[in-house]
């Protein structure tokens, strides 16, 4: 007889036990010849070696199966304790096309031809740049390959960063840590991982610094190796803080850059450093170009219309100031 402590770490409790300990309820019927305790987060087993072998066979394959899933019903749990469990969970990747699955277990999946085309570099390639509207999906497809990746084991850490107040990161006179003083400029990507990422499994890793938040202006003279990398809203970031961000990428990184140029905060737009890297990084091997446009929109059937018009006026409201001649100076003195 031996005794063995299993820690549910990285699932939540609630998927794993079941409404009601339903799929405990289960797992103690299969295995009958062992005393199962839940206690919180922990489950006691005691009983046999083979038996206690068998469970652990079978808690890993749970374990696989929450952690890309998020959720657990009866037929699958079924399933899994089968003794092609493996085999089940094999079938299961192999008719899968999503993304990842978000809290609600919900598969997330590339919904527009150019979401399917960022899916498809980001295989491919390890600096992508997606360039276009707000509400074309850009920033999440992003987000979702980061935990994809994070979950897969394929990077040890995300990291998240943004411009913040505009063109500067004057983030001094804000309260608060380093965290606090960003969180609503990047309430945006907070909100695209809360659709992947439990709350609290959220928070452990935030707090783990497993998924970290990096101004700009402090990842001057980092190496980030073994990261997946995404710059948000880089449309207002200057061409040095652009050139200072692409250079921080270490050993198996993978970096994505978002932005709208379109929406550009700085005094002088030429000075965005989205459109000079979209100018000058276009032809390099390893670094793919998506452009999203206006159809690629899938926010509500409003938004697509209202960037529409704006960009008509913007576009009238240019051709008027050329067309206006301006007065010389010696008139009017």
């Amino acid at each position: 007889m031996i005794e063995k402590e299993i820690y549910l770490e990285g699932i939540d409790p609630l998927i794993f036990f079941g409404i009601n300990n339903s799929n405990f309820s289960i797992l103690r019927k299969h295995f009958s010849k062992l005393k199962l305790i839940a206690r919180g987060g922990t489950i006691k087993v005691e009983g046999e070696n083979t038996e206690v072998a068998k469970f652990e066979r079978v808690y890993s394959l749970i374990e696989a199966y929450i952690s890309k899933y998020n959720r657990l019903g009866k037929e699958s749990l079924l399933s899994i304790i089968s003794d092609s469990g493996e085999e089940f969970i094999k079938s299961q990747e192999e008719m899968d096309n999503a993304l990842i699955y978000g809290s609600s277990g919900k598969a997330i999946k590339p919904r527009t031809t150019q979401q399917k085309v960022m899916v498809e570099k980001y295989e491919l390639n390890d600096l992508l740049f997606a360039i276009g509207p707000a509400g074309t999906g850009k920033t999440f497809v992003a987000i979702s390959l980061a935990v994809k990746a994070l979950k897969n084991k394929e990077v040890k850490r995300i990291i998240l960063s943004r411009p913040a107040v505009e063109a500067g990161e004057h983030l001094g006179f804000l309260p608060g840590d380093m965290k606090e003083k960003l969180d609503p400029y990047l309430q945006p990507l907070y909100d695209a991982l809360l659709e992947m990422i439990p709350p609290k499994k959220l928070a452990d890793l935030f707090e783990d610094n497993i998924i970290q938040i990096a101004p700009l202006a402090f990842m001057r003279g980092r190496t980030l190796s073994n990261a997946f990398v995404i710059l948000d809203e880089a449309q207002n970031a200057t061409v040095k803080q652009m050139k200072m961000f692409l250079t921080r990428m270490g050993e198996n990184s993978k970096f994505i850059v978002t932005g709208d140029i379109t929406q550009i905060d700085l005094p002088d737009k030429r000075q965005s450093g989205l459109l000079v890297s979209r100018n000058a990084l276009k032809n390099i091997e390893g670094i793919a170009m998506i452009e999203f446009g206006n159809d690629d929109i899938i926010r509500h059937r409003l938004v697509r219309h209202i960037v529409d018009a704006y960009n008509r006026e913007e576009e009238l409201y240019e051709q008027l100031k050329k067309a206006t001649p301006t007065k010389d100076k010696t008139e009017n003195n």
